[in-house]
């Protein structure tokens, strides 16, 4: 649980030893900047950014397509931001919480676990277009 986490606690651990050695130079309004922004970036590449985490076999129940995603990888944060509300409408399966995700995307890769990986209509495809992806929701769906 804690490796889902990690990038993000050390993105805020960083903010917060920044923001420490800015207080003591005597920028109170620095230190504010530093934390907001680093919580800003924890955020982004933490875990609460996705729709809740489906396990592969309940994600490969309805024919909706299926994203494998692990946290802290900035290629999903892309896909993600890039889908916007359309992100509700596929299935998100976190490979570091998921064993059986994980061995999905490493057959699709042949043994990475290159992230994001989808799999639309029974077909794998390593890091598409957000907006290739976006397209293939609306006529899946």
């Amino acid at each position: 649980m804690l490796r889902r986490w990690r990038l993000a606690i050390l993105t805020a651990t960083c903010g917060g030893l920044i923001a420490a050695v800015k207080i003591g130079d005597g920028s109170p309004w620095g230190a504010a900047f530093v934390i907001v922004i680093s919580l800003g970036l924890a955020f982004v590449v933490s875990p609460q950014l996705f729709p809740r985490a489906e396990s592969a076999a309940e994600a490969i129940t309805d024919g909706r397509p299926v994203v494998y995603w692990r946290p802290g990888c900035p290629f999903c944060v892309r896909l993600r931001a890039r889908l916007g509300s359309d992100a509700d409408r596929v299935h998100w399966v976190d490979i570091w919480r998921d064993p059986e995700g994980a061995a999905t995307v490493r057959a699709i890769t042949g043994g990475d676990e290159t992230v994001p990986t989808v799999v639309i209509g029974g077909e794998g495809f390593v890091n598409p277009d957000p907006s290739w992806i976006r397209d293939r929701i609306a006529t899946v769906s």
